[in-house]
């Protein structure tokens, strides 16, 4: 990482350089002998009353002293995509979202508030793809009353780590006593490779809809509201797959939605029991050939932070992050 210029270290950055993509360099321990460099590379957020606030990729802030600081630069606004296909974050976001939609929406400018009885926090949070239309505080006031009114915790929906991602309403939404309370990341990999694993899949069976079985095993069945199904079946082309177990019960179950070129992969769970036996790589794989067949080309899933078996699943098959996302929740809600 080069921060010199002309041999010396150089702060390069100032507050006019907020909103981009930053990588800065500071003591750790400023004025004490032997104190050590750390470097920080993400989005300059806030410049104010001496303290330099940066949120990296993963979404996380970090403060930092400005007399700290011993050099700083503007980076590109996002690294160069090593492998999967490109996508922009906003592609995505709504490739997403027509995955999992809500029983009940409402646009605020550029915003989507959605609702769905409290049914997961994707399909009960606000999706803020641009300007909601006005400032930023009668945003939020609307928002809250809205889920007040149905009874539902306010939640936005945000995402970190790539070009036109939303770390400045990040740092925004936790100024206002906002809280991050679940980050997941979302991977995208080539579909083909997936469909081509050399794997049994006679066991999988795919419907259209999903059965009794299947919500029995889904990981939610605490959650299982009117509005469940209704959440499920929603989407373009949706697929669910399911690998029947001993007697009435079901092994292993996924579902897939299947948008233009995009092939979604949600709800891949194992009984724990069967797990394994490689039941989760055949439903994976079962539901990837079905959605080849269907045109799709490339795909994506969500694996929420501290689920490493999944991680390393998907990175065998793949699947590489291209940005995480974060429901932040009013602490006063």
């Amino acid at each position: 990482m080069e921060f010199t210029a002309g041999g010396r270290l150089e702060v390069r950055i100032t507050p006019a350089d907020v909103g981009k993509r930053v990588s800065v360099r500071r003591l750790s321990e400023a004025g004490s002998p032997g104190g050590k460099f750390t470097d920080t590379v993400g989005v300059l957020t806030s410049w104010t009353d001496g303290v330099v606030l940066i949120t990296r990729r993963t979404g996380e802030s970090v403060r930092i002293p400005e007399h700290s600081l011993v050099a700083g630069k503007v980076v590109p606004s996002a690294p160069a995509r090593r492998r999967g296909p490109a996508a922009s974050y906003a592609e995505l976001a709504r490739v997403t979202a027509r995955a999992w939609q809500p029983v009940e929406s409402e646009r605020l400018g550029d915003w989507q508030l959605r609702a769905a009885g409290g049914f997961t926090r994707r399909a009960n949070s606000v999706l803020p793809l641009g300007d909601p239309g006005q400032p930023l505080d009668e945003a939020l006031t609307y928002v809250r009353e809205w889920y007040a009114a149905r009874h539902l915790p306010p939640y936005v929906q945000t995402a970190t780590g790539a070009e036109g991602t939303q770390e400045l309403l990040c740092a925004e939404l936790a100024a206002r006593g906002w809280e991050r309370e679940v980050s997941a990341e979302l991977h995208v990999g080539a579909l083909a490779p997936v469909a081509d694993l050399d794997v049994d899949v006679s066991r999988v069976d795919l419907s259209r809809s999903c059965d009794e079985a299947w919500l029995r095993r889904y990981g939610r069945a605490g959650d299982l509201a009117p509005h469940v199904p209704e959440v499920l079946a929603s989407g373009p082309l949706v697929w669910f797959a399911s690998v029947p177990g001993s007697g009435d019960s079901t092994a292993a179950i996924g579902r897939c939605v299947v948008d233009g070129r995009w092939a979604g992969f949600m709800a891949v769970e194992v009984d724990p029991e069967h797990r394994r036996q490689g039941l989760a790589t055949a439903v994976m794989t079962a539901l990837a050939r079905q959605a080849l067949s269907d045109g799709a080309s490339a795909a994506w899933l969500q694996v929420e932070d501290g689920n490493d078996g999944a991680r390393a699943l998907y990175g065998r098959m793949g699947f590489a992050a291209h940005h995480a996302y974060h429901h932040f929740r009013h602490g006063g809600s």
